[in-house]
């Protein structure tokens, strides 16, 4: 998830960091840029929906991924151009402001993102204490282990974790691992005639028509999921060479190279195993690993998923604790959310408040419930990024940056906001992400309260 940069309490941006501070080192070229933008794709989304999405659309579970692979393109090039343009380390919060300059939507965006990285952690917190960690113990509640989970992240997150990018490099090759020995074992079904072709073609909405098109809709937005990520990226648009020749490079062969190895793990799952078993799963790739015919350890796949997933999760509650710290040092958050731990110097109350939310998350819902509020949030956010990019066309700059087809954020915000819509077939996402919403709105009512009793204050005093 993006931590983008946040408005001021007057709802400007905020400002730039004095001159006595030293730039960023611009330490990324296009190979190692390429690698970060994979790997935050990768992760939790694949090793845990792939079965929801399979109950929700049967054999053809490729095609929910071939559809979203379209839209997070569409949503890509918007983002590109907008870091070309901003080359910034911000993110849709920063883009929302200077398109439409409304604080309060901006504050809303922000927090939009910030919740979607705690029900994505929440969703990969529920995979974690899934089938996946059933392979090696199930004595222990899933609920329980969910929360556990959490709060062993709260903790390493209070003691401080820098993620170099080189380490990111290690923990994407990991992950990919597990997905090529996916793709090798699809690869040997294929050649030895195993496997059932017919169901790849089978569509399972139960029902024509509306229905039809709304257990598709359903599907390709749970199955979106897989795909959120790509727009942490623009956060490392300060320390990239060149960023406004190598970010569009690097963000559209990311976005192709994860959308591709989707779609096949998607067709290699629905051909060795049925959506039935898959939905049933809560770790959906091991049945495809136990069904392939190839003598590979389930515990070693099993143990690479939980790499996966607990890689994503902490990098979730990192981000989502950062945005949390940042809103209340730019006074759109109480400031007391902005509170430093003195020893670690980590941002102990926003750790402390983005880990009580998650276990609220991981006690009240299922992968797949998280998983969708996840894309709904962010969803919503890519509609008004990629209305941004077209209200900001107005706005010049000063250098060359890629500049994307009109069409393709018009078809980018009507794509996002339908499958943000309840043409999408969801319900308690709505009811889940308002009263994330609604905890929002409190805490900006709240410290705009205490903002105007202090300027009232101050004018008393002085």
């Amino acid at each position: 998830m993006s931590t983008p940069g946040t408005p001021g309490a007057s709802g400007t941006p905020a400002p730039a960091a004095p001159e006595a501070s030293p730039p960023l080192k611009r330490a990324l070229g296009p190979k190692l840029l390429i690698l970060f933008v994979i790997g935050d794709i990768l992760g939790t989304g694949i090793y845990a929906t792939t079965g929801d999405v399979a109950g929700k659309v049967g054999g053809a579970l490729w095609l929910p991924f071939a559809i979203g692979f379209v839209v997070a393109l569409l949503t890509a090039a918007s983002y590109v151009e907008l870091v070309g343009k901003y080359p910034k380390a911000a993110g849709a919060a920063l883009y929302t402001q200077k398109a439409f300059k409304i604080p309060f939507l901006t504050f809303i965006v922000a927090f939009m993102v910030m919740c979607s990285g705690l029900s994505s952690a929440s969703a990969a917190a529920r995979a974690f204490s899934g089938d996946y960690l059933g392979e090696f113990t199930d004595a222990v509640p899933p609920t329980l282990i969910a929360i556990l989970f959490i709060l062993a992240l709260a903790a390493i997150n209070l003691r401080g974790v820098s993620e170099s990018v080189k380490a990111n490099v290690v923990l994407t090759l990991v992950e990919v691992s597990g997905l090529a020995v996916i793709l090798a074992i699809g690869a040997y079904a294929v050649f030895s005639g195993d496997g059932e072709p017919s169901r790849l073609t089978q569509i399972e909405t139960g029902g024509t028509g509306y229905a039809l098109l709304t257990g598709v809709l359903g599907a390709t937005a749970l199955g979106f999921f897989a795909f959120v990520g790509f727009e942490d990226s623009v956060n490392m648009a300060e320390e990239t060479k060149d960023p406004a020749r190598n970010f569009p490079r690097a963000i559209f062969i990311g976005v192709a190279v994860t959308g591709t190895i989707y779609i096949l793990v998607a067709l290699v799952s629905s051909l060795l195993v049925d959506s039935r078993t898959l939905s049933e799963s809560s770790g959906p790739l091991l049945e495809v690993v136990k069904a392939g015919g190839v003598d590979f350890p389930p515990k070693l796949f099993a143990l690479i998923a939980l790499f996966a997933v607990t890689n994503s999760a902490l990098i979730n509650l990192m981000m989502a604790s950062r945005l949390c710290y940042g809103m209340a040092n730019e006074r759109i958050l109480p400031p007391t959310m902005g509170k430093v731990l003195a020893g670690r110097r980590t941002p102990w109350v926003g750790i402390v408040f983005v880990s009580l939310l998650a276990i609220g998350l991981v006690s009240t819902g299922e992968i797949e419930g998280l998983g969708d509020t996840t894309s709904f949030l962010l969803l919503c956010v890519f509609g008004v990024v990629n209305i941004a990019v077209l209200v900001l066309r107005k706005d010049r700059v000063d250098h060359r940056h890629f500049r994307t087809p009109t069409a393709l954020p018009v078809l980018g915000a009507i794509t996002s906001l339908v499958l943000a819509s309840p043409l999408a077939d969801r319900a308690d996402v709505y009811v889940r992400a308002g009263i994330l919403l609604l905890i929002g709105i409190g805490l900006w009512a709240v410290n705009k309260a205490v903002m105007a009793a202090r300027e009232k204050s101050d004018r008393a005093a002085g």
